[in-house]
C-alpha cells in the first residue's frame, strides 16, 4: 500500500486511513517528492513533521497493491504538478488496482486524466472541476466505482475507511480504468 503526499495534507486524512489499513494487517509506505520529512495541516496549523518512505521518482505502481491519496488543499495542488506523481497515480489505474481519494485530493486524479466517465464525490469546491474533467459527480459521503473510492471531507473517514478497506481486500478490479 502506498500513500501519497506532500507537505500541506489534511493530517486526519492520512492518519485514520493509515491505521485502518493497518488494523486491516496491510504494510503501508509513505510517498512523497523530495523531502523525507513533510508535515500536515490540522486545525489550521501546521503538524508535526513525518518521515516519509520513499521518493515518488524512486517506486513504481508495481511496488503497491493500491493507492491512498490524502486531500488538503495544499497537498493535492502540489501533487498534480509533479509529473512523476501523476504518471504513478495514472500508473494504478492502467494496473486495475485500488485507488482511493478524499477531499481535495482528486484533482490529481483529473490531472492524471482518470476521471471521465467515472462516479465520484469530492470537497464542494473541487465538484466542477470533476463535473468539466467528465466525472459524474455526487454528494455523498462515499462514491466506490470500480476500485476507485472518493469521499467529501473528514466527516466522511468512517465510510471511507470501511470503502478503502474493503476495495483493497478485494485487490485488482478488472473494470478499473483510466
Amino acid at each position: 500500500m502506498a500513500i501519497l503526499m506532500t507537505d500541506g495534507f489534511e493530517d486526519s486524512e492520512f492518519r485514520r486511513p493509515l491505521a485502518a489499513l493497518r488494523d486491516a494487517g496491510a504494510d503501508v509506505r509513505i510517498v512523497t517528492l523530495d523531502e523525507k520529512q513533510i508535515k500536515g495541516w490540522s486545525d489550521g496549523d501546521w503538524t508535526d513533521p513525518i518521515e516519509a518512505d520513499a521518493f515518488v521518482s524512486d517506486v513504481s505502481a508495481d511496488d503497491f497493491d493500491a493507492l491512498v491519496l490524502p486531500g488538503g488543499v495544499m497537498n493535492p495542488d502540489t501533487l498534480r504538478q509533479d509529473e512523476d506523481a501523476v504518471k504513478f497515480v495514472r500508473d494504478f489505474f492502467d494496473e486495475r488496482k485500488p485507488v482511493a481519494a478524499i477531499c481535495h485530493a482528486p484533482w490529481l486524479l483529473i490531472e492524471a486524466g482518470v476521471v471521465r466517465g467515472r462516479k465520484m464525490t469530492s470537497y464542494d469546491s473541487v465538484k466542477t472541476d470533476l463535473i468539466n474533467a467528465g466525472a459524474e459527480w455526487e454528494d455523498s459521503e462515499v462514491v466506490v466505482d470500480q476500485g476507485l473510492v472518493t469521499s467529501r471531507n473528514p466527516d466522511d473517514l468512517d465510510a471511507f475507511c470501511s470503502k478503502l478497506v474493503e476495495e483493497v481486500a478485494e485487490g485488482v478490479h478488472s473494470d478499473q480504468h483510466a
